[in-house]
């Protein structure tokens, strides 16, 4: 299967999720807490099986890993990733800035990502090769050269799992001409479409980041690990701008930026 259609999938596996946890959105759900105190919902829940049973149905050869469902066929070499609900803390709110995302990963390699963003009406879709489509449309990083004219984002700037590195963040924020949260998916959402400059995770969990590289990429910008690495399979993240990514990271205490 060539990477646009892959790409396609991905976008078709994350608006089936995506639909089922609109149905749900401001419905006065009751949260749960799963072992490591994260929120979810029976809107997670639910959304992942549809896109679990879209690709099922399609691709039944493939491996699935989701955030709240697990993992089937491990062993295929090819597999999708899925975080039916990106930002539950977001979702349970009422906050219209959460996403639904899919990715396909062969190895460590990221074949195609996908975020769609159902309460705003905005959706991503990239794979290496083939751009990074906004609702349908080709999609640029902006150019912006200067921090001072930047605006960064990150999605809780208390940084609670690794303090260290709230400096470079406050540093970072104070030369931004804008520093702003509410970030989770949709802070990168910003960035592949050149509405922000920098986004900024401290903890990312597989589903997160996977379906996030090739959009980042895919539309001029970088994504990188906290340390420089180029990889769609990491637990923190920066993305830029390719304009920004040299000196964000420096200011944030990361490494040179690997390409």
């Amino acid at each position: 299967m060539h990477d646009a259609a892959l790409m396609e999938a991905a976008l078709a596996a994350a608006e089936a999720a995506g639909a089922v946890a609109l149905r749900h959105w401001r419905g006065g759900l009751a949260v749960e807490r799963k072992a490591d105190g994260s929120p979810v919902t029976a809107a997670d829940r639910e959304a992942e099986r549809a896109a679990r049973d879209w690709i099922s149905a399609r691709f039944p050869r493939d491996g699935i890993l989701g955030e709240e469902l697990g993992v089937v066929r491990p062993e295929a070499p090819r597999r999708w990733v899925l975080d039916p609900i990106d930002g539950t803390i977001t979702f349970v709110r009422g906050v219209p800035l959460w996403g639904s995302l899919a990715a396909v990963v062969e190895g460590d390699r990221v074949l195609a990502g996908a975020a769609v963003f159902p309460a705003v009406g905005e959706a991503l879709c990239a794979a290496p090769g083939q751009g990074c489509h906004w609702n349908g449309a080709r999609c640029r990083v902006s150019e912006a050269p200067r921090l001072a004219e930047a605006t960064v984002l990150v999605t809780d700037e208390r940084f609670t799992r690794h303090p260290e590195r709230a400096g470079g963040w406050r540093d970072l924020a104070m030369r931004a001409r804008v520093a702003r949260t509410w970030g989770d998916c949709y802070g990168y959402l910003l960035v592949a479409t050149g509405r922000a400059e920098v986004m900024v995770d401290p903890v990312l969990a597989t589903w997160d980041a996977a379906p996030l590289q090739p959009i980042i990429e895919e539309a001029g910008g970088v994504f990188t690990n906290w340390y420089g690495r180029r990889a769609g399979l990491v637990d923190d993240a920066v993305a830029t701008n390719a304009a920004l990514a040299a000196e964000a990271r420096r200011i944030l205490g990361a490494e040179v930026v690997s390409r």
